[in-house]
């Protein structure tokens, strides 16, 4: 019902820049509540990377503070993630994650979870 594509991600010199984009589809009528990107390295857990929710309050780890900035278009839900003066240790695989609230007709709107299908980024020292 609800698919989340990612796009964006690649391998880059360390200082470089990428920018994520992940569009919410689906062909029922939905309302996205709040997106947020997650990664995971290579032998370590997921980890919430920056989310910001419909009214834009943001949250960043402080790992990439001042680094990556997080945006939202409502109209089209979607989520940006603008990753500048990357770093090797950036390097993972980048998730994008939302609330979707899906309304079907006689039925109280429900929200769920959903995630993309990941995409990786790679920076090299």
């Amino acid at each position: 019902q609800v698919q989340l594509v990612e796009s964006g991600g690649g391998s880059v010199q360390a200082g470089g820049s990428l920018k994520l984009s992940c569009a919410v589809v689906s062909r029922k009528v939905f309302r996205s509540e709040t997106m947020a990107w997650y990664r995971q390295a290579p032998g370590k857990q997921r980890e919430l990377v920056a989310s910001i929710s419909r009214g834009s309050s943001l949250n960043y780890h402080d790992s990439v503070k001042g680094r990556f900035t997080i945006s939202r278009d409502n109209a089209k839900n979607t989520v940006q993630l603008q990753m500048d003066s990357l770093k090797p240790e950036d390097t993972a695989v980048y998730y994008c994650n939302a609330g979707v609230t899906v309304v079907v007709a006689g039925e109280l709107p429900k929200e769920k979870d959903y995630w993309g299908q990941g995409t990786q980024v790679t920076v090299s020292s």
